[in-house]
C-alpha cells in the first residue's frame, strides 16, 4: 500500500484518505483471497492456508493481496476462503488444495469445483457466496464488515466506510444532536434488557462529576445476546468508532473495554 502511519488532524484528512485508498484498490490489478481467520476457521487450519498461498504467490511471481479476515460466519464450513472481486465461495480448504485454486481459480478464471459449496453431494455447487442459502437472506448491519477487512489493518476499515459515522459526528454535529440521533436511531444494548442507548447517554451527561468514562462491555453474559466476540474480532475498528462518538457525545475522557481472557484474538 505504501501509506507511512501518520496522525490524522481533521474529518477532511480521514475523507481524502478513504478516497485514495479506494481509488488504489479499484486500480491495483492484484489477484485478492480473503482468508476466514476467525477463532473456528484457525482452529481448522486457516492460518496454514495464508502461508501456502503467499508461498505460491512468490514461486510464480504474482501479485496477490491475502487478506485475513475475522469471521464470516459459516464456521461448520470452514476454513473458509473468498475470491474477489467475483466473491467465489471455497469451503472446507486444505492447504493441498490451494495451488489448484490459485493456478486454476485465481489465474486462469475457472472455478475449483471440488472445494465449491454443495447443500448435498450430489447437488450441483454454488459457486458465489451470495447464492449460498446460509448467506443469500442475510442482512447485516453491525457485522457488515466483518469477513470483508482485516481486523488489524486500520487501513481496510477507513476503505470499506470505517470512521464515517465519527466524521459525521465531528463535522458539525453537537453532543446534544449525536445523543438525538442515537435515540431516534432507537439503538438499543443487546445483552437482553434492551435499554435505548441514547436515553442511557443522556443520563450520562448529567453526572455531576466532570471525570467520565465510556465503558464497553464485550462480555456475552447473557444466553442469546448479540456475538460480542464476532465483532471486536472481525471488526474492531467499529466498536472504537462507536465508543470515540460516544466519548464526544457524553464528554468522556477516558474509554475501557471489559474483554474476557477466552477471547484471545479480540485480546
Amino acid at each position: 500500500m505504501g501509506l507511512a502511519f501518520k496522525r490524522l488532524q481533521n474529518v477532511h484528512e480521514i475523507e481524502a484518505l478513504r478516497k485514495q485508498l479506494q481509488e488504489e484498490r479499484a486500480a491495483s490489478d492484484a489477484h485478492r483471497v480473503r482468508v476466514c481467520c476467525g477463532t473456528a476457521c484457525q482452529a481448522t487450519g486457516s492460518l496454514k492456508l495464508v502461508d501456502k498461498f503467499e508461498k505460491e504467490a512468490a514461486e510464480k511471481g504474482v501479485t496477490l493481496e491475502v487478506v485475513k479476515t475475522g469471521c464470516q460466519g459459516f464456521c461448520q464450513r470452514g476454513p473458509v476462503v473468498v475470491q474477489d472481486p467475483q466473491e467465489i465461495f471455497y469451503q472446507k480448504v486444505k492447504a493441498d488444495d490451494v495451488p489448484s485454486i490459485f493456478s486454476n481459480s485465481l489465474l486462469r478464471g475457472i472455478p475449483y469445483r471440488k472445494q465449491l459449496y454443495r447443500a448435498r453431494p450430489l447437488d450441483e455447487p454454488n459457486t458465489l457466496m451470495k447464492d449460498i442459502p446460509f448467506y443469500k437472506k442475510q442482512k447485516r448491519v453491525a457485522l457488515h464488515r466483518n469477513g470483508i477487512v482485516d481486523p488489524c489493518n486500520i487501513y481496510d476499515s477507513i476503505r470499506e466506510g470505517g470512521y464515517a459515522g465519527l466524521a459525521k459526528a465531528l463535522s458539525g454535529m453537537t453532543p446534544e444532536a449525536v445523543i438525538e440521533e442515537v435515540k431516534k436511531a432507537d439503538l438499543r444494548g443487546r445483552g437482553g434488557a434492551g435499554f435505548p442507548a441514547g436515553v442511557k447517554w443522556e443520563h450520562s451527561t448529567k453526572a455531576k462529576s466532570k471525570i467520565r468514562a465510556v465503558i464497553c462491555n464485550g462480555d456475552e453474559g447473557d444466553p442469546g445476546a448479540f456475538m460480542d466476540r464476532a465483532l471486536m474480532e472481525g471488526d474492531p475498528h467499529s466498536v472504537l468508532e462507536g465508543m470515540i462518538i460516544n466519548a464526544f457525545a457524553i464528554g468522556a475522557q477516558h474509554g475501557y473495554i471489559y474483554v474476557r481472557h477466552e477471547y484471545p484474538l479480540a485480546v
